[in-house]
């Protein structure tokens, strides 16, 4: 045998991962998830700011989440364009959609009335926050790609960026919109991604060079989004006023529609997302006719069954008949109902029709409670909007009316 070789080969090992200044990627993982938070978000606003001034949401929200997703696929190409130092291009990025999403939503209110293609102004800044965003993620990746395993960096990477997005989707109706309304979400989401902005500023050494003229524009950015904050109300209320003849005395979001109330010194006018729904100075002769025809032909009736008509103005007619024992409404939106049951004005309009012990008000989807429902009734009401969206269109359809056809008693009757 021949001499042994004393010399043991040193294991093949990867160089270390490098990372500027040993800074940790933590916060650019939650970076992620933040302005995956807050591009849904505009996503969401958009459309639903659409479908309030244009109507029809479910042509709006297709369009707008069609343009928006190929709008982030232009920005995703973009990217590649974008040279080092990354992180300053991420801080011009984050300072850019801060501004453009934050003020996406006042800026269409306040144009509506103003602008002669509102369609053409509302898609270029759908299309450019779309951009904006597309950029973001792979900007990130390339940030992150010396840290991860490429592997272990998409992983990460998406994870939280979907994290971030059903965030985005469950906020955004139960608590956004019904708490602070559209512009007020709108600000709020771009003061997030300035803040992600500063974070990122503050945190990375790197950053030194050009620190103090970003802190300067972030904080400016950060002034005015506070400030169209702290004067939303205001501002909506103004936008309103453009789109109203009469007096705006009271508007709100709610997670269904856009409730505004007008006064002019001969009437109130109800509308919903900018649709007149009823005028105090005539409503009498519709309601009169929904309700009495059916009722004079059902002396016997008992029980009945009001579909809609949140604002109690049919229930108003029904108290008029003393043999009614039951009066059951089902409107789907808690905020229409609680402000006719406590507005002052309209409790004397419709007589404080849904605080009448015989009334039993239920906020729900009239397409699935009837459905569900084991009730029979002697009269039913369907006081619904025109079917003017896909939303309200399911209760005209054939399939709704046969259920409801079978919550009639025998020799009940039912007016639409």
């Amino acid at each position: 045998m021949g001499e042994s070789d004393s010399r043991v080969a040193a294991p093949v090992t990867a160089e270390a991962p490098s990372w500027p200044n040993a800074q940790p990627p933590g916060l650019l993982l939650v970076a992620v998830a933040v302005i995956a938070t807050c591009g849904l978000i505009y996503e969401l606003i958009a459309g639903t700011l659409a479908s309030y001034l244009l109507g029809d949401s479910v042509t709006q929200f297709s369009t707008i989440i069609g343009a928006y997703l190929f709008a982030m696929g232009i920005g995703s190409w973009l990217s590649k364009f974008l040279d080092e130092p990354l992180l300053k291009w991420f801080i011009r990025l984050e300072i850019l959609v801060g501004l453009v999403g934050g003020c996406m939503a006042p800026v269409l209110f306040l144009s509506f009335e103003y602008v002669a293609s509102f369609r053409l102004l509302l898609y270029a800044l759908v299309g450019l926050t779309g951009i904006l965003v597309g950029l973001e993620i792979p900007l990130l990746m390339r940030i992150l790609e010396h840290r991860f395993a490429f592997k272990d960096l998409v992983a990460q990477v998406f994870t939280f960026d979907y994290v971030g997005a059903l965030l985005a989707s469950l906020i955004f109706p139960l608590v956004l919109v019904p708490q602070l309304g559209l512009i007020r979400t709108s600000l709020l989401f771009g003061a997030f991604n300035l803040a992600v902005a500063a974070l990122v500023l503050a945190r990375f050494p790197e950053t030194r060079p050009y620190r103090g003229r970003f802190t300067t524009g972030i904080g400016a950015a950060l002034l005015g989004l506070t400030g169209l904050f702290v004067f939303a109300n205001q501002l909506l209320a103004y936008t309103e006023t453009l789109a109203f003849q009469d007096q705006v005395i009271y508007s709100k979001s709610t997670p269904y529609q856009r409730i505004v109330l007008t006064r002019s010194p001969r009437e109130l006018r109800l509308f919903l997302n900018g649709n007149l729904q009823f005028s105090s100075a005539d409503e009498y002769r519709y309601h009169e006719a929904l309700v009495h025809p059916l009722l004079q032909a059902l002396p016997h009736a008992r029980r009945v069954l009001v579909l809609g008509g949140g604002d109690g103005l049919a229930v108003r007619e029904l108290l008029k008949y003393p043999h009614l024992t039951t009066i059951r409404l089902v409107d789907l939106d808690p905020g229409m109902t609680k402000l006719f049951q406590h507005n002052e004005l309209l409790l004397s309009l419709n007589r404080k029709a849904l605080l009448s012990p015989k009334v039993q008000v239920l906020n729900a989807d009239a397409y699935q409670w009837v459905r569900q429902d084991t009730s029979h009734y002697d009269a039913i009401i369907v006081d619904f909007p025109d079917p003017g969206n896909y939303s309200i269109g399911k209760l005209y359809s054939a399939a709704f009316y046969t259920a409801l056809a079978k919550r009639l008693a025998t020799h009940g009757r039912m007016v639409v």
